[in-house]
């Protein structure tokens, strides 16, 4: 389906869809200025997009694939595309890739996560089909063992390597324990989360000759978001050109942030994706302006909606939800989530207020809880990629603030940041 303009895709959105018919009732007719709209509230969102009686979608699923983000317990985020949108998604993404260093004639190994309606794999494997250029793909997949992964880069001569950051650092830990370098991989492409630069020094020395780039901005929910710049900025996007509307959004004023080096919530509105309509949705990240004209923007982290730890999602909702069930007595009063990085690798703590001592088997039963909602989350700690999830106890005094709103922030991202 080709991209409508704004104003029709409002129009057609309010009208067949029951969700943005309630949101938009109060518009006129003709609206197309995405600042009278209001901005997508997640947890609305996702309690109208359940089964049966989805109050979401503008359709029925009649021809469909059906990717999810790992989701909540008993809520899972299921996102449904059609054929012609997510043709029309992977190939912009492909054609995104060339700007990022895919070279006619590469051998690409993907190294993203498969199985479970995980969309990263699939995704990215469509999308190099759909490139604008010849290359040779080669679906590892990130279970794959290490050691593998290193044989058949050796095998194939493999150009590229395309998977999550910390599997990128993995691989590169697997070649030097051999005492060897892959002279081969001329381009390292990352997704899924940002790549710090404390992880450059390992993948130079297994890749002396590889360059890194992002290979484009999207999520399962979402969907496409923006395109890499080239540059030595790897962190800057911009919209994909007739597709996506990206702003910028203040999350004191709620009003559009205008100028460079302002940071703000990454807000998309995606023009061709009509299934499930994306209109001023909260991707999750937070980013700043780089250039006057508004065009490329710089991700710097996660925003309040909530966490990514390497590449699994940590809705607030989502966990608030797990350590209250867990929580039966609730000595738990406020939860802050707090991101950090140590020794290469990722790290989650959750900040939890309690106004007495907690009972002093609650730490642990809480720690199992969130770990049996996010399978992902202990897999990625076996396999070496992320930290143990910690609990730290304190007073609901001692949660971090908003300096200008007192509000408790949710998410307090302390990785290093330029």
């Amino acid at each position: 389906m080709p991209a409508k303009s704004l104003r029709d895709l409002i129009e057609f959105a309010r009208r067949h869809s029951p969700f943005y018919a309630e949101a938009y009732r109060d518009l006129p007719d003709g609206v197309s200025d995405l600042t009278l709209l209001p901005i997508v509230d997640q947890k609305a969102f996702w309690a109208a997009n359940v089964y049966p009686d989805n109050r979401l979608l503008t359709g029925p699923l009649t021809d469909a694939g059906v990717y999810t983000s790992g989701g909540t317990t008993g809520a899972p985020k299921f996102s449904p595309w059609t054929r012609t949108e997510h043709a029309d998604s992977v190939t912009a993404f492909g054609a995104g890739m060339v700007r990022a260093g895919l070279k006619p004639g590469h051998r690409v190994a993907n190294l993203f996560s498969a199985g479970e309606m995980y969309g990263g794999f699939l995704y990215i494997e469509h999308a190099l089909h759909n490139a604008p250029v010849e290359n040779v793909r080669l679906p590892i997949a990130c279970h794959a063992s290490d050691d593998s992964v290193a044989d058949l880069i050796a095998y194939f001569g493999v150009d590229v390597l395309a998977g999550p950051p910390m599997k990128l650092a993995s691989v590169a830990a697997a070649v030097t324990a051999r005492g060897q370098v892959a002279d081969s991989v001329e381009l390292l492409l990352f997704a899924g989360d940002l790549l710090f630069d404390d992880l450059r020094p390992q993948l130079a020395k297994a890749f002396p000759g590889a360059g890194i780039a992002s290979l484009g901005y999207a999520s399962v929910d979402a969907g496409l978001v923006g395109g890499p710049v080239p540059g030595d900025d790897v962190r800057v996007h911009e919209a994909f050109p007739d597709r996506t509307l990206v702003e910028l959004i203040d999350d004191t004023t709620g009003e559009p942030i205008t100028v460079p080096g302002v940071r703000g919530r990454v807000v998309v509105t995606n023009l061709f994706r009509t299934l499930m309509p994306i209109i001023r949705y909260p991707v999750g990240d937070l980013g700043e302006w780089t250039d006057t004209d508004c065009r490329a923007f710089r991700l710097v982290g996660r925003s309040d909606e909530g966490a990514r730890v390497e590449t699994v999602a940590m809705s607030t909702e989502a966990i608030r939800a797990v350590l209250a069930e867990a929580d039966p007595d609730r000595a738990m009063s406020g939860m802050q989530m707090v991101q950090r990085r140590w020794n290469s690798k990722d790290g989650l703590l959750l900040r939890l207020a309690c106004a007495e001592e907690p009972p002093p088997e609650l730490t642990q039963r809480l720690i199992d809880a969130v770990y049996a909602a996010k399978p992902l989350y202990p897999q990625s700690v076996e396999e070496g990629l992320v930290h143990p999830l910690a609990i730290e106890w304190v007073r609901p005094s001692e949660l971090v603030l908003h300096p200008r709103t007192g509000k408790v922030l949710q998410v307090v991202d302390e990785r290093p940041h330029p």
